[in-house]
């Protein structure tokens, strides 16, 4: 207990600091050296396939709030919306031997997992949901993911601030047994605020960690041609920290 508690308060530190110093070179380089610390403070101390807490049925929030993009302005989004997303495709590629497109039907015939856990978002806010979907390693076993790659690059409908979003997490958290593509949120179809059809669930990571309208996932060896190479639309554009554990 105290070992977790020590790392949740890390994450928090680190976390808010972003926001005050990313923008000096200085501080630049101080959140570098201290997310590179966190990540590994973070792995030494914890189990690096350790599940995060999952909850009963009764603990579930009565409302799970949406955040940041609400939905995808869009025609073609909208048309997926009419059509209940029967059109959508995910796509799998980058450093795999065999590239998959997914529609939500071939989703759904995968093994299925469902957990009851709890969102932290880094404004403050929380909130437990049950979310159900098939595990992300499962997908990319099913690619023939490289030994190559070290990163996977989530591609995603919405735009943020005039800026695509994308998020990434390196192959520990992809590979974890609770990081699922979930296109059901409480047995219901994922609402539109909280990114219909399909988002990632990293459950060992903080809430900008888990990219929602989700429609491709690319499999690197580097971030560094990736975006403003900083692994993320909240790390390019406002100095985040590339790893968000909790």
């Amino acid at each position: 207990m105290k070992r977790r508690a020590l790392l949740a308060g890390l994450g928090a530190m680190f976390v808010g600091a972003c926001s005050k110093v990313a923008n000096s070179t200085a501080g630049s380089s101080l959140l570098s050296a201290a997310e590179d610390w966190h990540r590994k403070a973070h792995r030494a101390l914890s189990n690096r396939t350790a599940l995060v807490r999952e909850y009963a049925k009764s603990a579930i929030s009565p409302d799970f709030r949406g955040n940041g993009s609400l939905s995808v302005d869009t025609d073609a989004y909208r048309r997926h919306v009419v059509e209940g997303f029967k059109n959508w495709r995910l796509e799998v590629g980058g450093l795999v031997a065999n590239p998959l497109s997914l529609s939500l039907e071939d989703l759904r015939a995968l093994p299925q997992r469902t957990q009851i856990t709890r969102h932290d978002c880094v404004e403050g806010w929380s909130a437990i949901g049950e979310w159900t979907g098939p595990q992300l390693s499962a997908v990319l076993e099913a690619a023939g993911i490289s030994e190559d790659a070290n990163f996977i690059v989530f591609r995603c409908a919405d735009t943020l601030g005039g800026h695509k979003y994308y998020e990434s997490v390196d192959m520990v958290d992809a590979m974890h047994p609770q990081t699922i593509i979930a296109h059901l949120l409480n047995g219901e179809s994922l609402p539109i605020k909280n990114g219909a059809p399909l988002r990632m669930r990293i459950e060992r990571q903080l809430g900008y960690k888990h990219p929602k309208y989700l429609t491709a996932i690319e499999a690197v060896a580097s971030l560094d041609e990736i975006g403003l190479g900083q692994g993320g639309y909240w790390e390019d554009h406002h100095g985040y920290q590339w790893y968000a554990g909790i």
